[in-house]
């Protein structure tokens, strides 16, 4: 049998804004807000104390035989406090936290109300009913953006009606008033009757709305209650939920609206699931973007034609926007307060958001021209201008991996220069290449034990199988030639930075990947040794050809293309120490793993 919230949930998302709520004191319960009843005792207790007796254990009773009367809210208050303001200075206390409750999170909107207000803002919620005096809804509402049309009088209902078949919007109906409000309803007396004009609204409410009850007993809002009960239309099923099984009242109306019951376990935990619910139908209702294939295919189409270049840009910035926005929206992830379960979760959640504008990357920098260069330079500096934890720059890492192993598959060093070379991270007083950003080990490291099929470099491990489906249609991933270019990319990754290193004076280093430990045991096959021939063999055959190592100015040259791009400044004798000083650095850190 479908679980009766799973059914709401299906309700809500395909019916927008047709189902209304009506929502009792237990939906503050954990915010710890009093009822009107409990404002009445504690009074009662207060004037006790000023008339030096004791009202316990009941202060109703003790006032009854003290007064002659039973307590009446509004009477009392009138009693106690003679103007307005007086009385909206007597009842704040109640309903609005001191510094203590505000940071120990009482008295504040709690879950519920949160949840509720996502579901006002994206159209699924547009009318409320409440008999709660507070204002958490309101606060909750208005942190989203929403001012909410609150009726809480008889002359605030009037002409309401048209508000409830617009489109937008939300109006909160207080049936029993506001705690500012001097006509608040609590008594049994003053539940027992609506003006003529709440009564009208709430008939056409519950006439032409779905109901989701939620923190109402049913038993002490008589007029409430009767509204419910003279409606004879139910074109909507009534969800009513309760943290027990219902009994009176509440089953009487269950049974006459012919509705359904949900037990829960609170009220931010029902409608956190029940927003959570909503909303991933809502995503998954979406018309679907297009998937990852039809974008590489639209893209490589594009580069066949220079005359579709205009197209390509907008493609690629599009997907480039539309990745940023998401990103943007993400709350802060804070990698050191969260579980392995945590990290691995976000981890999947950004592979998931980068996976199309990745196909497109992979495409653009294999069969793309010297022309769209700035184009991939840009979609990567974009994402990486993302602000927040260091785990926000892990979708411009895929990007970066996927853009430069496609060009070396291309054999296209100047793409790849680029790549490396020219993103940037930062403002303009403060920027910094991104493959520095990229390699420090604070950032590398938090991979480990999250990723733990390969202990040393567990980042680089998980890029090398994550990126072999997205490669399988330009290299044979299931040889030696996917990993030749993954290992080959984060070598020369690794060489760059080093160089940059030295540049500027620091430490030589680079970050060792999978590279680092295979093939240990065959040295002759590691990608550091097959880049040492290549370079050696480059200037070789210079030999060869020209019997001469040099140039007209007397300097070594090379053939080897990652100096013929400008690499490393097209310098044979800067090269030469950078890979000596970074492959002794990765033998010392590398040798404690064998």
């Amino acid at each position: 049998m479908i679980d009766p919230l799973v059914s709401l949930a299906f309700s809500v998302q395909s019916n927008k804004g047709v189902y209304a709520l009506l929502l009792g004191s237990g939906v503050s319960r954990s915010a710890q807000i009093p009822t009107g009843r409990d404002i009445v005792l504690d009074l009662i207790r207060k004037l006790a104390i000023l008339e030096g007796e004791d009202c316990e254990p009941d202060p109703a009773a003790w006032y009854k035989d003290k007064f002659g009367e039973c307590p009446d809210y509004s009477k009392l208050l009138g009693q106690v406090v003679c103007s307005a303001p007086e009385r909206r200075e007597l009842l704040r206390p109640y309903f609005e936290p001191t510094e203590v409750e505000r940071e120990d999170g009482l008295k504040l909107s709690t879950e519920a109300h949160q949840a509720i207000a996502d579901l006002v803002a994206s159209g699924y919620i547009r009318v409320i009913i409440t008999t709660n005096f507070d204002r958490l809804l309101e606060n909750a509402l208005g942190n989203k953006g929403f001012a909410p049309i609150v009726i809480n009088t008889e002359e605030a209902a009037k002409g309401a009606l048209p508000l409830i078949t617009h489109s937008t919007g939300c109006i909160i109906v207080k049936v029993n008033g506001d705690y500012l409000d001097p006509q608040t309803k609590n008594t049994a007396d003053e539940l027992k009757y609506y003006p003529e004009s709440i009564k009208n609204l709430l008939d056409r409410i519950f006439d032409e709305f779905g109901l989701i009850v939620c923190g109402w007993s049913g038993d002490s809002d008589i007029a409430l209650r009767a509204a419910l009960e003279r409606c004879s239309n139910h074109r909507y099923t009534t969800y009513w939920t309760d943290i027990k099984e219902p009994t009176g009242n509440a089953n009487n109306l269950i049974n006459l609206r012919r509705g359904k019951f949900i037990r829960i376990q609170n009220a931010d935990m029902f409608f956190g699931e029940l927003a959570e619910n909503v909303f991933a139908l809502e995503e998954y209702s979406k018309p679907h973007p297009l998937d990852s294939p039809v974008l590489a295919y639209r893209v490589k189409k594009y580069l066949r034609d220079d005359r579709c270049d205009i197209r390509l840009h907008d493609l690629v910035n599009q997907e480039v926007e539309t990745l940023y926005a998401k990103l943007s929206d993400e709350e802060k992830f804070t990698i050191s307060n969260c579980s392995q379960d945590e990290f691995r979760r976000q981890v999947k959640h950004y592979e998931d958001l980068i996976e199309p504008l990745l196909a497109m990357m992979i495409t653009g920098c294999r069969w793309g021209k010297t022309l769209h260069e700035n184009l991939w330079i840009n979609c990567i500096e974009r994402i990486a201008d993302i602000s927040g934890e260091s785990l926000k720059l892990y979708p411009a890492h895929i990007l970066l991996y996927g853009g430069g192993i496609a060009s070396i598959a291309a054999g296209n060093y100047g793409l790849f220069s680029a790549l490396l070379n020219k993103p940037v991270v930062g403002d303009i007083s403060n920027e910094e290449p991104l493959i520095i950003s990229l390699a420090p080990d604070s950032y590398r490291d938090n991979y480990r034990g999250v990723f733990p099929e390969r202990g040393h470099t567990p980042l680089s491990y998980h890029l090398y199988n994550l990126l072999r489906d997205p490669f399988k249609e330009f290299i044979h991933v299931e040889n030696r030639r996917y990993q030749e270019c993954f290992d080959r990319f984060e070598y020369l990754f690794a060489l760059i930075h080093a160089d940059f290193k030295k540049e500027r004076g620091q430490n030589v280093w680079g970050p060792i990947g999978c590279f680092g430990w295979r093939n240990r045991s065959r040295p002759e096959k590691t990608i550091m040794h097959v880049i040492e021939l290549e370079f050696e063999k480059s200037i070789q055959r210079i030999y060869n050809n020209f019997q001469n190592l040099h140039d007209e100015k007397g300097t070594e040259v090379s053939t080897w293309p990652p100096l013929n791009v400008g690499l490393f400044g097209d310098d044979v004798k800067r090269f030469r120490p950078i890979k000596k000083e970074l492959d002794e650095y990765i033998e010392r850190e590398t040798w404690g793993w064998m």
